[in-house]
């Protein structure tokens, strides 16, 4: 599908949201070896990986399912379909294919492969599936929740200063808004699908590309890559910064190219959340951040004046980017 018609009532109707099945899907791209590790994404991957080929020496059914079900520019559509409203659990998302026809899913998987044609096929794919959730996603799906919540935040406020052009163009590899109503969602050379009257979801994932789904002919949604901070450990501040203002107020200065709350900041630079709070007024009485409240959150983020503060640091006098320090994620994304 290579172009979506999408008129001004579908994009006044989009929305961001979170799915823990695709998040599950993302992961299994990687347990598989199909994809690589993000930062992030798995956090022991080695381990993980080992775990789960031990999990499916013994699952001829599962095994099948997977080569069928996860090719490498292709997911089976029962996989890729958007949540409905009613479904905001893993649970709820898993329940669906729980009790789908076991025929309606083989006749979605690739492949002819006999260790499919069984009754409980549905189970048997719930089972790889809940595996992946409870051994992978569910012990740290908070901190995944806030990497989320991030980037749909920082979307949202390039939306509201630039447009949906600036906010789409770079959501997923490939992805381009080309005006006139035409959203290029890949390169492939398929008929154009018109969305009038449908309904668009955007959902983050930490998976490096993400796919698109549909519930015809209502229900879209595209599944990108989370841009939000995801990095392990804590991110290293342009060091000229540090020298200037410390270096946990430019760790949290650079950081804050995108809304953040203080719960999101100790979770990726590891300071306490009382050093954090007392670094972000510091911040605040200098000017360097505003914050705002965003339903039971306060989020900060860096003002004009911080900006400029942190790109002078990571620019040479001589106008050559600084290598140490630098924060090339942050710079990239902007």
């Amino acid at each position: 599908m290579g172009i979506w018609l999408i008129d001004a009532d579908v994009l006044a109707g989009s929305r961001f949201r979170v799915s823990a099945l695709a998040e599950t899907i993302a992961a299994i791209r990687v347990l598989t070896g199909e994809r690589h590790n993000r930062p992030g994404q798995l956090a022991r991957p080695a381990q993980q990986r080992a775990a789960f080929r031990a999990r499916m020496a013994d699952d001829s059914v599962g095994r099948a399912f997977l080569k069928g079900a996860l090719l490498p520019t292709w997911l089976a559509d029962f996989l890729c379909a958007p949540p409905l409203d009613d479904e905001p659990t893993f649970d709820d998302e898993l329940h669906r294919i729980r009790t789908t026809p076991a025929a309606a899913l083989r006749a979605d998987l690739a492949g002819d492969d006999p260790a499919l044609d069984v009754p409980d096929l549905p189970d048997r794919i719930a089972a790889v599936l809940d595996w992946v959730w409870t051994e992978a996603i569910e012990p740290d799906w908070q901190r995944r929740a806030r990497a989320f919540e991030a980037d749909v935040i920082a979307r949202t406020r390039r939306l509201s200063t630039s447009g949906w052009a600036s906010a789409l163009d770079d959501m997923r590899p490939g992805m381009r808004w080309l005006g006139e109503g035409r959203l290029r969602i890949n390169a492939y050379d398929y008929p154009p699908h018109d969305l009038t009257q449908g309904q668009l979801l955007f959902i983050p994932v930490t998976g490096a590309r993400g796919w698109v789904g549909w519930r015809r002919p209502h229900r879209y949604s595209i599944v990108y890559p989370c841009a939000g901070l995801l990095a392990e450990g804590r991110r290293t501040a342009p060091g000229a910064l540090g020298r200037l203002i410390g270096p946990a107020r430019a760790t949290l200065l650079a950081l804050l190219d995108n809304p953040m709350s203080t719960t999101q900041l100790v979770a990726v630079t590891g300071f306490a959340l009382g050093s954090v709070g007392d670094h972000l007024k510091v911040l605040l009485d200098a000017q360097l951040v505003r914050r705002r409240r965003a339903g039971r959150s306060v989020l900060y983020y860096r003002t004009a004046d911080g900006d400029r503060l942190v790109r002078a640091a990571t620019v040479q006098v001589d106008g050559v980017p600084a290598a140490a320090g630098a924060p090339g994620h942050a710079e990239e994304a902007r």
